[in-house]
């Protein structure tokens, strides 16, 4: 079980906490919208158009007890050429965390979103018209968290289960001649841990604690399922007023199996309509990790006021050096920053939920019609949260588990008329596939992308305002064969209100390349009207 997974769950029942007793807030806006789009290829200078027809809901609510966030669009879109394909788009975020009774609450989440199906394929900037290489995705979750002291000693546990679903893409863009991969299709996962803490200068002149937990991913895909349990102990040393030596070790056992799939006589493996693998029930649960040992680690932590605190920890985990630590900083209620460095075994579904469980009950649902899909960075709105970033679980939709290593950094700003954000990364993914099987296995590959998002909105007057989003990234993965490929592109709209009617013009330019290939090149504007009730 990863550390990660016990700090989202911290964070959580902390956001919560610090809810003003006096807010009181509640906003529920449904909208119908529609929308005319233009896009042409550069490259062709093939020009379609098509009409959008949405509708949605943008709700918050935040008092004593409840602090909640969501916002909800379903898309029916039209082509007029025969070539342009009808389709349906979902996309929203939810996030939640209710205060039962002190010391107990109820936290959760959820996301539908679209995403690149396969690292290697089409990168297109913008998700309108007929696009390659993108999955749909739904997944959510949620469970209690229990926080009380009993005389010096802090007790804490908490629960989450939760489900993420991918629809399979159609054409990825993948080069002729590369392997075949897996198309993930659902998984169910858990979570569960409890820790005592007992704080320095209390009962002994160190802080210690002691944690377990127990963590299970089961994917219907190849029957894989990911089982990790933990146990550790940490101590805290404090040194000089803010700074403090920390350091633990433990004992932790992972183990992530799957079947085999149905092979055909040229020993490929044979795909159902969708292009998953069929699984082959005969087969036995192949072990495609094990971890059975002991790890450590140590650091600092930095704590000079409530809104300032560093963590940093080197140690040893799965067999070698892991690096792992956080930043956050929120000098003003209109500004935050944080950053973040991952290591940890994961699977999709699991470290999606992550993610999701890392953005705040408060952010910035940055929507146009040629944006705002949920499947980069999220920013926080004002209050504080910086947000996150979801490019590390979303760069590709993996079937297998893989090692995650990477670090993400966000900076969100809302002062007055103007709210902006920045976010980038890295992030590695090594594949974790059974060895020794027949045909092509990604076992010990692995896959790469840096990313980098920018977005600024400014209140022209009280009905009118413009925003422009602007984003960069690179995918490369370590199969043989396999080339980069390269993604950028801008967005600028303008918005107007008339009561209750909103009107909005949008104009955005996208290009990605894959290595050896020509760039390709789009150019999208829109015009659309909201009602809003």
């Amino acid at each position: 079980m990863t550390r990660f997974a016990l700090i989202i769950v911290a964070l959580g029942a902390g956001g919560m906490a610090a809810t003003p007793a006096d807010a009181r807030k509640r906003e529920i806006t449904p909208y119908i919208e529609i929308s005319q789009i233009v896009t042409a290829d550069l490259n062709t200078n093939d020009v379609l158009t098509y009409s959008t027809v949405a509708a949605g809901v943008d709700a918050s609510i935040s008092t004593r007890r409840v602090e909640a966030q969501v916002s909800y669009r379903y898309e029916r879109r039209f082509g007029y050429q025969s070539r342009l394909n009808d389709n349906d788009v979902h996309s929203g975020l939810a996030r939640a965390a209710v205060r039962v009774a002190p010391g107990f609450s109820v936290e959760g989440g959820a996301i539908a979103t679209r995403a690149r199906a396969d690292i290697r394929g089409a990168n297109p900037g913008s998700l309108v018209g007929n696009v390659d290489n993108i999955s749909q995705i739904y997944s959510v979750y949620g469970g209690p968290t229990l926080g009380t002291d009993v005389g010096d000693l802090g007790v804490s546990a908490s629960y989450r289960i939760g489900y993420t679903k991918a629809e399979a893409a159609g054409s990825t863009g993948v080069a002729p001649g590369q392997p075949r991969l897996d198309a993930f299709d659902s998984s169910r996962s858990q979570v569960a841990q409890a820790s005592l803490n007992l704080k320095a200068g209390t009962v002994l002149p160190v802080g210690v604690t002691v944690s377990g937990g127990w963590e299970r991913d089961d994917a219907t895909q190849l029957d894989q399922k990911y089982e990790g349990k933990f146990a550790r102990a940490d101590i805290l040393v404090p040194v000089a007023g803010s700074l403090a030596i920390i350091g633990g070790a433990g004992y932790e056992n992972i183990q992530v199996t799957q079947r085999d799939a149905v092979l055909d006589s040229s020993g490929q493996p044979v795909a159902d309509r969708n292009g998953r693998f069929q699984t082959d029930p005969a087969s036995p649960a192949r072990i495609a990790y094990r971890f059975d040992g002991i790890y450590y680690d140590a650091g600092v932590i930095w704590r000079p006021s409530k809104r300032t605190q560093l963590e940093a920890r080197v140690g040893k985990r799965y067999g070698s050096t892991s690096i792992t630590g956080s930043f956050s900083y929120a000098p003003t209620q209109s500004m935050a920053i944080r950053i973040g460095v991952y290591d940890g075994v994961q699977t999709f579904g699991r470290q999606l939920q992550n993610g999701l469980a890392n953005i705040g009950t408060s952010f910035n649902a940055n929507r146009t019609g040629l944006g705002g899909d949920f499947n980069g960075c999220v920013f926080g709105a004002q209050g504080g949260a910086a947000g996150n970033c979801l490019n590390s679980a979303l760069q590709s939709v993996s079937t297998a588990a893989y090692r995650s290593r990477g670090v993400d950094a966000i900076v969100s700003v809302s002062r007055g008329p103007l709210t902006f954000g920045v976010g980038a990364g890295y992030a590695n993914r090594e594949f974790l596939s059974p060895a020794g099987t027949q045909g092509f296995t990604v076992n010990g590959i692995s896959d790469e992308s840096y990313y980098a998002q920018a977005f600024i909105a400014r209140a022209l007057d009280s009905n009118t305002s413009i925003d422009a989003t602007a984003f960069a990234n690179y995918y490369k993965s370590g199969i043989a064969g396999a080339a980069g490929v390269y993604g950028v592109g801008a967005t600028g709209s303008l918005s107007r209100r008339f009561g209750k009617l909103m009107t909005q013009g949008s104009v955005g330019v996208y290009s990605f390349n894959r290595q050896g290939l020509d760039t390709a090149v789009s150019v999208q504007a829109l015009l659309g009207a909201r009602y809003s009730f």
